[in-house]
């Protein structure tokens, strides 16, 4: 068995797995957005299925939420599974 694995076997049997994937969403959004959206971002965090994103500027707020479902989508190949059904721009 692989590190990798053990890892992996780990994670789901202390129900980790969730906790584990939301986190790599948040510390990847700088990546995924590119640095023009992330460096508007104030707040970030993952509440049950939902991430909540804090933009500081209303025109990158609005032209994100325009595109939405195709950041859920990037969102959710990143993690490798359904991590993220939601985006709330506050």
């Amino acid at each position: 068995m692989t590190l990798k694995e053990a890892i992996a076997k780990m994670l789901n049997v202390y129900r980790l797995k969730g906790r584990y994937d939301e986190t790599g969403i948040v510390k990847h959004w700088p990546e995924i957005m590119g640095t023009a959206v992330a460096n508007r971002t104030t707040q970030i965090y993952v509440s049950h299925k939902k991430l909540f994103v804090r933009i500081e500027s209303a025109v990158i707020k609005n032209e994100l939420l325009m595109v939405k479902s195709g950041i859920i989508q990037k969102l959710n190949e990143r993690a490798g599974a359904l991590v993220i059904q939601d985006i709330v721009f506050l």
